[in-house]
């Protein structure tokens, strides 16, 4: 199962593993209080992708297409996180945005749930 989930929300037992899935570490966050197990930045959308989206929610159908297109690109990173999952049973993506419902871990997680 995997899950996405606010970085800034408090850590649950049951997240599994927590995979921070942002090109950029959470502002005022620590590694301690953050409890992310792998940072996974290179999964992230490129630079210039997130800030043309700048989580404008008029552009995320536009966003979350050219993102996928870049993940496939990415299989071995794709993969690893599937490999996780097969281990682990959980996998918690974690994100930093304060939109939970358009974001680039939920975008992540359609791309990884998606038939192939």
């Amino acid at each position: 199962m995997i899950r996405v989930k606010r970085v800034y929300a408090p850590y649950e037992e049951t997240d599994g593993l927590r995979i921070l899935v942002d090109r950029l570490w959470p502002r005022g966050l620590t590694k301690e209080k953050a409890h992310v197990d792998l940072w996974m930045k290179e999964i992230a959308p490129s630079d210039s992708l997130r800030r043309e989206f700048h989580h404008q929610s008029n552009r995320w159908e536009e966003f979350r297409k050219r993102y996928h297109r870049e993940l496939a690109h990415k299989g071995d990173l794709v993969e690893k996180i599937r490999q996780i999952e097969r281990e682990k049973g959980v996998v918690t993506l974690l994100f930093a945005s304060r939109d939970e419902a358009r974001n680039n871990a939920v975008a992540l997680l359609q791309f990884l749930t998606s038939p192939e």
